[in-house]
């Protein structure tokens, strides 16, 4: 049963109410003439859940601070949020908050002087405290030694799974490991061509060399059989390793044995159609799934891990944060807008309203949240994983980076042209290149 439009009304009645007296009481602090005597540009993401929040929050906002409006625009659409935050930063017209940050990017953000320094502020230290992990805040902390970003909500890469198709195939469960995942892709494909009713595939990857696309495949996995590990130690490339192969090794494999097709998918999402076992996703799916596919009867995981894997499962955690844009005229306004969005029932509208995980470290112990996860036990999955994630590095030219080994992974894992071992040492040196030729 989807609950989720219950928990919405019942948020929005919470937050009214704790907003009528306030915004009585403070409204002669506005300007004259009942005017704001700041007005702050807010831009969100441009999809419809988040302009929704926005706007909820935005409209709270400003009954409860008359004297500092904000206004809000969704960030304009384009080729990417990134091409236009850079426009906007090389023409001074940037808002003076947005959340819709990618910390790939941060880097080139923070190289062109657009964004504030967060941790300036004095309640910086107290709000991530009793917000974020550290461990997991250090991984925001930009080379110069400060915080740009605050971070706010996560996507976990895991991996769903169709159990009625596992369970038709022969498989118990959700596989854990390299060899678990292999072995069930045999017995699908096996029943697949046995003359199943509907033919099915283990699983799918997009084949094409798209640098994003290798988020959802090589990064997460990479992360997973590293022990956490990202792309960079100390600002020098480090991924040329035996995890990373292995990476490679276990996709070739899953190509070479048809558990993989070699195309994409075309007319439809084949997990919701029910044309695939296992789909590596993060928690958006989790409306979909209900949205489109009520039927299906799924089970979320981590992302596979090599057999002798110990220790907890890693995944990348595709953060979007929440910075101040050095354009601002107005920093302490922005910032108190900034925790504003960060509050705890806010937090509760991002999960009720956009079902993604806020980057919070007592999710499933403050009570506050317990209806939600309750009524969504598989987005408690994504917030258990939440605390193992990881983002970013402060590299440059990132998407450069990931296209090197997105065309890897095109020759290596679904060709099989090249063999692991060397599809690896080829992006590491290119990747070695990149960041020599930016110094």
């Amino acid at each position: 049963m989807d609950v989720t439009p219950s928990l919405r009304r019942s948020a929005f009645a919470a937050l009214s109410a704790l907003a009528l007296l306030p915004a009585c009481a403070r409204h002669e602090a506005a300007g004259p003439a009942g005017s704001p005597g700041v007005v702050l540009t807010y831009w969100p993401a441009p999809n419809p859940q988040e302009i929704l929040l926005a706007d909820t929050l935005v409209a709270l906002w400003n009954r409860l601070h008359p004297e500092i409006r904000v206004d809000m625009q969704p960030i304009p659409v384009s080729i990417s949020t990134e091409e236009v935050l850079l426009a906007a930063i090389a023409g001074k017209t940037t808002p003076d908050v947005c959340s819709n940050i990618w910390p790939g990017a941060l880097h080139d953000y923070t190289q062109a002087g657009g964004l504030v320094r967060l941790d300036d502020f004095p309640d910086f230290d107290s709000l991530m405290s009793r917000r974020t992990p550290r461990e997991l805040l250090e991984r925001f902390r930009v080379g110069d030694g400060h915080f740009y970003e605050v971070p706010w909500k996560t996507n976990p890469v895991m991996m769903f799974c169709n159990m009625r198709l596992l369970r038709e195939a022969g498989v118990e469960g959700v596989p854990a490991t390299y060899g678990e995942y292999l072995a069930a892709g045999k017995k699908v494909v096996s029943h697949k061509y046995a003359g199943a009713a509907q033919a099915v595939w283990m699983g799918d990857r997009d084949v094409r060399p798209i640098w994003w696309q290798r988020l959802f495949d090589f990064y997460p996995f990479y992360i997973a059989a590293s022990g956490g590990r990202t792309l960079f130690t100390g600002g020098i490339p480090s991924f040329g390793d035996s995890a990373a192969a292995e990476v490679f090794a276990f996709f070739r494999e899953c190509y070479a044995n048809k558990y993989f097709p070699r195309t994409f998918f075309q007319g439809g999402d084949p997990f919701l159609l029910e044309k695939k076992a296992t789909h590596f996703s993060g928690p958006w799916e989790v409306a979909s799934i209900r949205k489109f596919a009520p039927q299906m009867e799924f089970a979320v995981g981590h992302v596979p891990v090599p057999d002798d894997h110990r220790g907890p499962v890693y995944t990348y955690g595709d953060y979007k944060n929440i910075s101040i844009f050095s354009t601002t005229k107005h920093p302490k306004e922005a910032w108190e807008f900034v925790k504003f969005l960060v509050t705890a029932e806010h937090d509760l509208l991002l999960l009720s309203i956009c079902d993604q995980i806020p980057v919070r470290g007592d999710l499933l112990e403050n009570p506050l949240f317990a209806q939600y996860f309750r009524a969504n036990p598989a987005m408690a999955e994504f917030a258990r994983q939440a605390v193992y994630t990881r983002g970013m590095d402060d590299a440059p030219d990132l998407k450069e980076i990931f296209d090197g080994i997105a065309q890897e992974y095109e020759a290596c894992a679904v060709y099989g042209r090249v063999t692991p071992v060397r599809a690896i040492s080829d992006a590491l040196g290119r990747t070695t290149l990149i960041v020599e030729w930016n110094r």
